[in-house]
């Protein structure tokens, strides 16, 4: 949707991938249909006509180009939005596709180096019982607008922060979902009943699903490197926290103390004393979050009387203490406590890096007081410490 300016770039790199399998392109061009009834929706309506007169143009890849944008043909009310727009790329690949073909999600912003595609086919080939896999990424820097720079190094922050947290307790939910980097099997998208068209989020939910299924990989040789841009298309995502975080809001997006994840970590390892009804739940603020928000009285006895040996109890229950409660248990417990972001990440990178954490991080209230260049140093310290984690993370 609108993206006549960056399609072209994602495009160029597509071309230049060095690989001899065969390949190809799908793009979806975008907007709900009642963009063409006012003055704004319409500027993005032409944009997006400019755009389907290059596509049809472009002789460089095996295009198909799926058209929800011109008249008549753009999203009603009731279906609109990111999710929609995957859906239906999905569906039409789906309509076509062998059971082991690779199906290779990218934004139209999204760079990837030539050696891309050649790298995830022989991720996938090396590891035959892999479903998915949530690709490594790193967001561009744009050199004309360090404000926006700024903004999307806090919340590329957050996002690692939260992820090496998950990692390092052995969480089988440590993923990180960008729908710039995902690849899925074709038949484990269709065995999922593919992605739910959500108008925000939808990245998130698919991975969820995979990670659920079995078989998530989150390491790969070659990353995908998503825009640095604003944008208020979707409710939630790096374009949303970005325009927020510019205005210095980051609320949603807290930078969680390692401390938060403990009651997690300790119900992991006692998941056996769970199964044998010997793990005092009551004293576990994970356990009582999740039994709060349940109508069962009791989950874990009803999981247990339903399932016949300890492997699939831990499967059960992981499926109940999912990526989603972790989240909102992780949201609960910050909000109780809430500890200044520099004040948890001067602990985090601490207790992580004991030898090598970076000097110039002190106490203090936000990282606003840190120049671009440390937000960055920090960042690609976070970037190499998660895909260590990444690399032997199983599922």
């Amino acid at each position: 949707m609108d993206e006549l300016d960056h399609l072209p770039a994602t495009l160029s790199a597509l071309s230049h991938q060095k690989t001899d399998l065969p390949f190809e392109v799908y793009v979806c061009v975008n907007q709900p249909e009642s963009y063409w009834e006012n003055p704004d929706g319409r500027r993005v309506c032409e944009h997006n006509h400019q755009l389907l007169e290059y596509l049809s143009h472009y002789d460089f890849l095996t295009l198909h180009v799926l058209d929800h944008s011109s008249p008549g043909k753009g999203w009603s009310k009731k279906k609109t939005g990111v999710g929609h727009a995957r859906r239906a790329l999905f569906d039409s690949i789906l309509s076509v596709s062998e059971p082991d073909d690779l199906i290779v999600s990218l934004d139209a912003d999204t760079i990837v180096e030539s050696n891309y595609l050649q790298s995830v086919a022989e991720n996938f080939s090396k590891h035959p019982g892999m479903n998915a896999m949530a690709v490594p990424y790193y967001h561009r820097t744009n050199p004309e607008d360090e404000t926006a720079t700024r903004a999307m190094l806090r919340y590329e922050i957050y996002m690692r922060n939260y992820a090496i947290n998950l990692l390092r307790i052995n969480s089988p939910y440590g993923f990180t979902a960008l729908g710039s980097a995902i690849v899925m099997r074709a038949q484990a998208l269709r065995k999922i009943g593919n992605i739910t068209p959500l108008q925000s989020g939808e990245d998130f939910y698919l991975v969820q699903k995979f990670c659920k299924m079995g078989g998530l990989r989150l390491f790969n040789s070659e990353f995908v490197f998503p825009a640095c841009r604003y944008s208020d298309r979707v409710p939630f995502g790096t374009g949303p926290a970005m325009k927020l975080g510019a205005q210095g809001i980051w609320d949603s997006y807290p930078i969680y103390h390692h401390s938060v994840f403990k009651a997690i970590k300790e119900v992991y390892q006692h998941l056996d004393n769970l199964y044998k009804g010997t793990f005092n739940d009551n004293k576990n603020d994970f356990l009582a979050f999740l039994q709060k928000d349940d109508s069962q009285e009791d989950i874990w006895a009803t999981i247990r009387h339903n399932v016949s040996d300890f492997p699939h109890f831990v499967k059960a229950f992981h499926q109940k203490a999912d990526g989603l409660r972790i989240l909102q248990y992780a949201r609960h417990i910050h909000s109780l406590h809430r500890p200044s972001e520099l004040s948890a990440l001067l602990d985090n990178t601490k207790t992580w890096w004991p030898d090598r954490f970076p000097q110039w991080l002190s106490e203090g209230h936000s990282l606003n007081q840190y120049s671009t260049f440390q937000l960055d140093e920090l960042r690609n310290l976070m970037f190499e410490e998660e895909n260590r984690l990444r690399m032997n993370y199983q599922n």
